[in-house]
């Protein structure tokens, strides 16, 4: 079993060879745009912690914290004693 698992191991290290004239276009990114990621992902697992375990796999496609929002407040609708009227 050990064998099995170490064959495993060192074949996914293998690197992938690509075919000829193939080229791979990476999007520059600048410190900003990092930093402005790194709070949407933040704010999208603030939501996340909020709702119930048993309604997060419905809630996980979702990327974008606004749309996440949006969808919460739809499907949960809120607190009616805390809404104004």
């Amino acid at each position: 079993m050990d064998q099995d698992f170490a064959h495993i191991v060192t074949a996914s290290k293998v690197p992938m060879l690509k075919p000829e004239g193939v080229m791979t276009v990476m999007p520059i990114t600048s410190a900003k745009d990092k930093a402005q990621r790194g709070l949407e992902v933040k704010a999208r697992s603030t939501l996340m912690m909020d709702i119930p375990n048993e309604h997060q796999l419905k809630f996980n496609s979702i990327k974008d914290a606004k749309l996440l929002l949006e969808a919460i407040k739809k499907r949960f609708g809120g607190n009616e004693a805390t809404k104004k009227t």
